[in-house]
């Protein structure tokens, strides 16, 4: 099923929407959404450090298909709400997991699988690692996600002056942490 554009933005820009070619009445394909979202929002639950991103995932676009024929918006719109929803179910289970504490009967046996076999730099993983929890959702949301600062802002409850702050400290403690190639290390200010 193919995305048609649509003429309907400001100035006689076109926007994509998500609603199959020939019925302006039909709701956005669920595939279509996963397969364009899905990676990325896998993305930002590995780096908010959630106990299981693939189960979470699976809550994401339960959540999504079910509400997906309500949903009325473009490109911008659809990736600002599924992440608000990936958001949401990221809270929900922390939530969960401090509500019930850990049984400590014995040894737990070591059931992880492999990890997966991406394309990620460990150095930058263990960079991330260091930076605050606040830093790293903004980060994960900026360029994960792809959102923008306004979108962050909201979804956060932040200020976009506050996500600024937030993502500038982040990314030069990454700097500073990894080095940049042709630049020395940001150095500390003082007095």
């Amino acid at each position: 099923m193919s995305l048609r554009p649509l003429d309907d933005g400001p100035a006689g820009r076109s926007r994509r929407r998500w609603w199959p070619a020939g019925r302006s009445d039909a709701a956005p394909d669920a595939a279509d959404v996963y397969r364009a979202l899905a990676p990325a929002v896998l993305g930002y639950l590995r780096s908010q450090r959630a106990a299981e991103p693939e189960d979470l995932l699976g809550e994401v676009f339960l959540q999504v298909v079910r509400d997906l024929p309500r949903f009325r918006g473009g490109d911008d719109d659809l990736r600002r709400w599924v992440f608000t929803i990936a958001h949401h179910r990221l809270v929900d289970a922390r939530r969960r997991s401090a509500r019930r504490p850990a049984l400590d009967d014995g040894p737990v046996p070591d059931l992880r699988s492999a990890p997966p076999a991406d394309m990620v730099d460990p150095d930058l993983v263990l960079a991330l690692c260091e930076l605050t929890a606040e830093q790293r959702e903004v980060v994960a949301l900026r360029f994960v996600a792809d959102l923008s600062i306004d979108a962050v802002a909201t979804l956060t409850g932040r200020s976009p002056g506050a996500v600024k702050a937030l993502q500038h400290r982040a990314l030069a403690a990454l700097a500073e942490r990894l080095g940049d190639a042709g630049n020395p290390p940001i150095a500390a200010a003082t007095g």
